[in-house]
C-alpha cells in the first residue's frame, strides 16, 4: 500500500515507505508514528501525545495488520513520544538506558509541557499518571526479530536528548531502501528544537552517526515531518554545527 485508510480512524492516512514499513503523521503537533510489520510481531515507533491518541493507534493497527502491537521503541522522552505507551498492555517497551529514570523524574514536567502544547488538561494528566517506562534498556544496540523482518534499535549518540533512540529496519530485499526512524534528532517541518536537556555539541556527529545507519539511499523518518534524504540530513547536520558554532 503506498497510502492506506483506515475504516474508523477517522480519515487517517497511513504512508507505506517500504514492504511491512509504514508511518502515520499525527494531526497534533505533526508527530510521525512508525509501524513495522514481521510474521510473528508488530512494532510501533513511539505512541503519540495522549492515551487516547495511543488507543487510536492501537485499533487502527490493529486492523491494518489483525494482530496487536508486540514491541514498542520510544525514540526520547518527551510528551508527543510517550504519552500513548499505556493503551498498550503486553507490549515490550524498549527505551534507551536512561529514558526510564528520566520518565519517572520529569513526569510532572512533561504533563506540563503538554498542556503548554495544547493538549487537554485532563488527557495530560490521564497520561502523566499512566506513564509506562520501558521493560527493555538499550545501551548501545538491540536487534530484534519480529519474523522474518530484523530490527536494529540503535542508540547513535547524544543531540536532542542524552537517550535518543533510532529504528533501523534493513530492506527487505537487496532492492529495498533501508527506513531509519529518527524520532526528534531530525524535524523537517520545522527547525529541531533544542531544549534544556539536548546536547548541541554533539547533535552533529549524531547525525553523522545516523548517515553510517542509513547510507545514501536510506529513507530518514523524522519525528516531525515529511521523510527525507541523506542529502537533507547532512544540511540539518550543518545548520545544527553552524548554530551552535560545532563541527
Amino acid at each position: 500500500m503506498e497510502r492506506t485508510e483506515d475504516p474508523g480512524s477517522g480519515g487517517s492516512v497511513w504512508e507505506q515507505l517500504a514492504p511491512g514499513v509504514a508511518r502515520r503523521r499525527m494531526p497534533h503537533l505533526d508527530v510521525t508514528i512508525g509501524l513495522v510489520v514481521g510474521s510473528d510481531g508488530v512494532l510501533l515507533v513511539d505512541t503519540a501525545s495522549t492515551l487516547r491518541e495511543g488507543e487510536e493507534l492501537r485499533a487502527q493497527v490493529e486492523a491494518l495488520t489483525g494482530r496487536a502491537v508486540t514491541h514498542i521503541a520510544l525514540t526520547h522522552g518527551h510528551f508527543d513520544h510517550v504519552f500513548g505507551t499505556a493503551a498498550f498492555p503486553g507490549a515490550e517497551v524498549f527505551g534507551q538506558r536512561s529514558l526510564g529514570d528520566h520518565l519517572r523524574r520529569e513526569r510532572e514536567a512533561l504533563r506540563e509541557s503538554a498542556v503548554g502544547h495544547g493538549t487537554d488538561p485532563a488527557e495530560a494528566e490521564r497520561a502523566a499518571r499512566a506513564l509506562v517506562p520501558p521493560t527493555r534498556q538499550v545501551t548501545g544496540e538491540v536487534a530484534v526479530d519480529l519474523g522474518e523482518r530484523p530490527v536494529r534499535l540503535v542508540h547513535p549518540g547524544t543531540g536532542h536528548t542524552d537517550h535518543d533512540l533510532v529504528v533501523v529496519v534493513p530492506g527487505a530485499t537487496a532492492s529495498d531502501p533501508v527506513v531509519v526512524f529518527c524520532g526528534d534528532l531530525v524535524e523537517e517541518s520545522g527547525e529541531p528544537q533544542a531544549g534544556d536537556d539536548a546536547d548541541p555539541a554533539r547533535w552533529p556527529a549524531t547525525l553523522d552517526a545516523l548517515l553510517a545507519l542509513g547510507g545514501e539511499t536510506g529513507r530518514y523518518v523524522p519525528g516531525h515531518g515529511a521523510v527525507v534524504d541523506a542529502r537533507f540530513l547532512r544540511a540539518q547536520r550543518d545548520a545544527l554545527a553552524a548554530r551552535f558554532g560545532t563541527s
